[in-house]
């Protein structure tokens, strides 16, 4: 009720203000008149200069018989235009000061009407944080997700009999050898390739389960991405289960850290979705599969969070986490700002180890690991940086960095 009262209140003194504009028009005193005003003034200026002793009597007679004669004829043109009724009729006036406020307060509420939300309360920032948690921890699972999925998905492709049959005949042989590790690795991939991504994830599930703590960060990246893929794109609760034990093995993994902020951006949070895919996408190469995705909806999904960013160019060169990156990330809750940070860190890690880097990409890299307090790496860091730059100037901002993190003296 306080939004509209405000915004009547604003939209009332702005179409007063201009109804007034408009009823002022009408009493404006025409040209005539105004010259009837100044001659007045000029012949008690005479006067003064007279009696000053500025101008003697016989030239200001003169002056005030010019005078005089323009005042006539200045007075005789302003009762004409009096007559006449040089401004608009105080009618008119008021009818079209009327009807700029209609427009203005009508405009206005009808605006908001159509493009508003009229009735939606006004949510403090924590109470839309507590909602998003809500949401996330009630959101559907994946068999519901899979379900509604299934009624929009296009019919499935046609698949040559001959590799329907081999497809079939693997699956009746892994009913009867479920501990097949590679019997339901190839299952996995095939049935992803014919798009029954349902199928597909619960074979890479019986992969993990058969490997068990042998398990890698790219089995269960694969298994996300299959269970997101059979959910329309949705991020389930069983598919962020997978993610986590993704990134629990291996923090850079860029699919389990687009996911990441995928699931953000589905439960309400595009603070958090935005933080995740701006690093990700400034610590990875052009050519990763989750680029295009990312820089397609990144710019939007700031917007909604309130952040004001420019997409960089698609040959813009990767950075690491930079402080400010880091202290960003403190509005998170604990897990997801470490799963932030630690994704940051080893993307940039890669990056250097494949591409290579400026001194001031090495230096980040060290002092990220030390806030991390992985004095270990950092000094590993340190090292190969000393290899890399045997010059001593290049050397400066990677010594002051290992300085920091405690792994130089």
């Amino acid at each position: 009720m306080s939004f509209w009262i405000v915004s009547i209140g604003i939209s009332a003194l702005v179409a007063v203000l201009l109804a007034l504009a408009v009823m002022r028009r009408g009493d404006v005193e025409g040209s005539a008149a105004f010259d009837v005003q100044v001659y007045r003034d000029q012949l008690r200026e005479v006067e003064r200069d007279l009696a000053r002793g500025v101008v003697t009597e016989d030239e200001a007679e003169q002056v005030r018989i010019e005078v005089s004669r323009r005042l006539l004829e200045a007075d005789r043109a302003a009762q004409a235009e009096a007559a006449e009724g040089t401004g608009a009729p105080t009618g008119a006036s008021i009818a079209v000061a009327g009807a700029v406020a209609a427009v203005v307060i009508g405009g206005t509420a009808w605006l908001y009407t159509t493009l508003g939300v009229p009735g939606y309360p006004d949510l403090p920032l924590a109470q839309r944080i507590e909602l998003a948690e809500t949401a996330r921890q009630n959101r559907p699972g994946q068999e519901v997700a899979e379900a509604e999925a299934a009624l929009n998905q296009a019919p499935p492709p046609v698949i040559e009999q001959r590799y329907q049959d081999l497809l079939t005949q693997l699956r009746e042989t892994l009913r009867d050898r479920p501990d097949d590790l590679q019997g339901h690795q190839l299952l996995a991939r095939n049935e992803a390739a014919i798009g029954r991504f349902g199928a597909a994830w619960r074979a890479q599930a019986r992969v993990i389960e058969i490997k068990g703590d042998e398990a890698t960060a790219e089995d269960y990246a694969d298994l996300t991405d299959l269970m997101v893929l059979a959910a329309g794109g949705y991020v389930s609760p069983e598919a962020e289960t997978a993610m986590r034990e993704t990134l629990r093995r291996a923090p850079g993994n860029g699919t389990a850290r687009y996911y990441s902020g995928l699931l953000a951006a589905q439960t309400g949070r595009p603070d958090i979705a935005f933080r995740v895919w701006r690093a990700l996408l400034e610590t990875s190469t052009p050519d990763a599969p989750w680029i295009p995705p990312i820089r397609a909806q990144i710019e939007e999904l700031a917007m909604i969070a309130g952040v004001d960013y420019v997409l960089p160019s698609l040959g813009e060169a990767p950075r690491g986490p930079t402080a400010g990156d880091i202290a960003a990330a403190e509005g998170m809750d604990p897990e997801a700002r470490m799963e932030m940070i630690r994704g940051m860190v080893e993307g940039l890690s890669e990056r250097l180890a494949t591409e290579g880097g400026p001194p001031e990409d090495w230096a980040r890299l060290i002092r990220a690991y030390g806030v991390l307090g992985r004095r270990d790496a950092a000094a590993a860091i340190w090292e190969e940086a000393q290899q890399v730059f045997p010059d001593d100037i290049n050397r400066v901002p990677i010594l002051r960095a290992a300085r920091d993190a405690g792994v130089a003296q």
